[in-house]
């Protein structure tokens, strides 16, 4: 079926036709008979790259210039997110009926709003958990929505995304009884179970634009599930680099998963040393400029680089210990080339779409804290298997795992290569993760009894799946906990939230979190510091990632837990009678210790060194630490403890920018960050009215700070720059590159 056939706009047509795409692939075929461009709920079950993003883009563009429709997109990653907000985009020249035109919005951030500026746009993009917090909130704008995109739906399946998946989608069909669903999922065993569940068609295939071989690699020869096989030679030790070091001289990419960060980047190291001497210069050049992007990201630490050095020899590793902005810039130069071969863990399968035309399962286990190694799932397997072969590139891609014996290649090809996905099954039905979802039930009265609540958790896909009756015993539970918690009330038949519930679900915050804050607060410490409120985060079940004091650490923190022992406000467990609650504690306290070290000003490399956190890591503890103090301070407003509210608006600021209190004026300048405040403050300009009187050359003689920059600084303050100074200091600045340049061109 041919573009030009398709009952949607010419508009559409045109760009599509001019971004290279013609003819629909046979997924995309399927889907348009099934009745996708009709209005009719489809599951869409395909490997990566089989186009389903297409389907969703032309469902989209119907609804919104056929139907003056508005479109939810849902994502179950920021990142995610963010690249489908980009395909999207090529679509704003397009004009509706009322000529205006398409317009794209995104939000992945902020839960304690309903952002009613969202409702000025056509497609809105958000994450499932954003799309939750806006239900709650009563968005009015989502009233309007005509079609609904859901993502990597077969992620009902994983027990930290699937409920929220599963509840914001239960949701939309009680709001809006006629709204589209399109759901696109990997193929997976029951898609005709969960099409049920939504009343939809599907559509499930293993046909794939690039044909993908699967087999397994021992020592230097590999076997494929077709009966082909292949020998590389073995400049190494290490199989997986060997091939690496094959694929590249054969003009090709790899990507090698790994099972742990720490694998990732010794892959990456020993990757480095054979794929530096396949390089061709222009490439070592090319390299060079990525790997000064690398440093020029964020702060150097050691990380930062270790990456940039393994980036110059054509390598690097990818995990959630980089900081977003080092993996966008890893991600990039892959997509264009430039870097051959990425170590990385499994999230990445369930990323950005990075294809290559090899992939290697280097570890098929997984470590999991508590529970050891055990073997990933074959839905897992396939997603990362899915990432081989670049469409329009490549006419085969090849994904192999690595086995160490012969026994182990029988056991990977029967069990992963020639094996099935197993079926997706609901998470829900568990009361750590239902609390919160009972409560937004009654919150944003989407029920007022008992019963409604039951009735609306009987039409979720758990319920589906299993006895409603299973569900109902961890609801009564639930409604219990929350009535003694004084979340709800009850009036006969009725039930209610009260203001504190009501809260509660808009600040997205667990029940048993928001308990602990409340009680904290009266409670109170002996003597309040930023200890005492960075602790009380630190222990509610919102706090993540947590962290786990090493065997070498816990004297250390023990001395730090009796040196504020007034500041807690909790009680330290005793520990010698409770030494798991003890050490738990000790767990609290150096989130808190990383926390205050953070707002102290300690670098990204000395924080790495002294508590072992990850740059990555460090930005989700940052990112979660100001949510839940914002939800403090909340809660504090609403229970009357208005001395706390300073403190603690202040803490949440200073948590953003990681400064001490005396940074926080210049920190809000745009352009400065914490090290450039540090570098302003040091010099001597402490203060706005400080800066506003100082000459602008003064402002460009001092580190990190450009004729740009401070250019734009005065101008935020309301400086004067006379313009004669302005061009002198850009001409003296430009020659200054001249000459850099000059000299770096001799040097080479």
């Amino acid at each position: 079926m041919k573009i030009e056939e398709l009952s949607i706009p010419e508009s559409v047509k045109q760009i599509i036709i001019k971004s290279g795409i013609t003819e629909l692939y046979p997924p995309q075929e399927e889907a348009i008979r099934a009745g996708a461009l009709e209005g009719k709920n489809l599951i869409l079950a395909s490997p990566t790259a089989s186009g389903k993003t297409l389907i969703a883009e032309l469902c989209a563009l119907k609804h919104v210039l056929e139907k003056d429709g508005k479109v939810l997109y849902l994502s179950p990653l920021r990142a995610l997110a963010s690249e489908k907000y980009a395909e999207f985009k090529k679509y704003t020249t397009i004009r509706k009926k009322s000529g205006r035109k398409i317009s794209v919005g995104i939000s992945t951030g902020d839960y304690d709003s309903s952002d009613p500026w969202l409702g000025r746009y056509s497609v809105i993009v958000t994450t499932n958990e954003k799309a939750d917090s806006l239900l709650r909130h009563r968005a009015r704008w989502m009233d309007e929505i005509s079609l609904v995109v859901a993502d990597e739906v077969h992620l009902l399946n994983d027990a930290k995304r699937g409920p929220t998946l599963e509840v914001v989608l239960a949701r939309l069909m009680q709001v809006n009884p006629d709204v589209q669903l399109l759901a696109l999922s990997a193929t997976v065993k029951n898609t005709e179970e969960a099409a049920e569940w939504l009343k939809a068609n599907y559509v499930t295939t293993e046909w794939r634009p690039v044909v993908l071989r699967e087999g397994v690699l021992l020592q230097n020869e590999a076997q494929f599930r077709d009966g082909g096989a292949l020998k590389i030679e073995k400049p190494t030790r290490n199989p997986a680099i060997n091939l690496a070091v094959h694929m590249v001289q054969s003009g090709g990419q790899t990507l090698i998963f790994a099972g742990t960060r720490r694998n990732s980047v010794s892959l990456a190291k020993k990757a480095a040393a054979g794929i530096k001497t396949v390089l061709s210069k222009p490439v070592k050049r090319s390299l060079t400029r990525v790997a000064n992007q690398v440093l020029a990201s964020g702060e150097r630490t050691r990380i930062s680089g270790l990456l940039a050095e393994l980036v110059q020899q054509g390598t690097a590793f990818h995990h959630a210990g980089l900081s977003g902005a080092h993996r966008k810039v890893i991600e990039d130069a892959f997509r264009e080339g430039k870097i051959k071969v990425i170590a990385a863990t499994p999230t990445l399968a369930f990323g950005v779409n990075l294809p290559a035309r090899m992939v290697v399962i280097h570890d098929y286990r997984r470590y999991e804290s508590g529970y050891g190694y055990y073997p990933i799932a074959v839905l897992e397997y396939k997603q990362m298997a899915g990432r081989a072969g670049r469409p329009r590139y490549d006419k085969i891609g090849e994904a192999l795992l690595v086995a160490k014996t012969e026994d182990e290649r029988d056991y990977l090809m029967e069990n992963y290569v020639l094996a099935e996905p197993e079926r997706i099954w609901s998470k829900l039905g568990v009361e750590r993760i239902l609390r919160s979802h009972v409560l937004a039930t009654l919150a944003a009265d989407f029920a007022h009894t008992e019963q409604g609540i039951y009735d609306f958790f009987g039409k979720t896909f758990y319920a589906y799946q299993y006895d409603p009756q299973a569900i109902k015993g961890v609801i009564t539970r639930i409604l219990r906990f929350l009535f003694e918690e004084k979340m709800i009330e009850v009036d006969g038949e009725n039930v209610y939230a009260t203001k504190f519930g009501r809260r509660v679900s808009e600040l997205y915050i667990d029940p048993i979190s928001a308990v602990m804050i409340r009680d904290a607060f009266l409670s109170r410490a002996s003597r309040l510091t930023d200890i005492s409120f960075l602790h009380m985060i630190a222990r509610t079940p919102d706090m993540f990632p947590k962290l786990r004091p090493y065997s070498r650490e816990i004297d250390n923190l023990a001395l730090f837990v009796d040196e504020h022992r007034e500041e807690f406000m909790v009680d330290v467990p005793d520990e010698w009678v409770d030494r798991i609650n003890y050490e738990e504690f000790l767990g609290e306290a150096k989130l808190a210790q990383v926390l205050d070290a953070w707002i102290d000003e300690m670098t990204e490399d000395e924080t790495i060194e002294k508590f072992h956190v990850q740059p990555g890591d460090l930005y989700r503890l940052i990112t979660t630490a100001r949510w839940l103090l914002h939800a403090s301070h909340e809660l504090a407003r609403l229970f009357g403890h208005k001395d706390l509210l300073s403190h603690v608006t202040q803490l949440m600021e200073r948590i953003e920018k990681g400064v001490k209190t005396e940074l926080l004026p210049l920190v809000r300048l745009e352009g400065i960050g914490r090290v450039r405040a540090r570098v302003l403050y040091n010099s001597g300009l402490k203060t706005i009215e400080d800066i506003k009187n100082v000459p602008l050359g003064k402002l460009t003689s001092l580190p990190l700070i450009g004729p740009k920059l401070a250019k734009k600084i005065k101008e935020q303050i309301g400086g004067f720059v006379k313009l004669r100074e302005w061009k002198k200091l850009k001409k003296e600045k430009e020659w200054e590159q001249q000459a850099l340049s000059e000299y770096s061109r001799k040097s080479e």
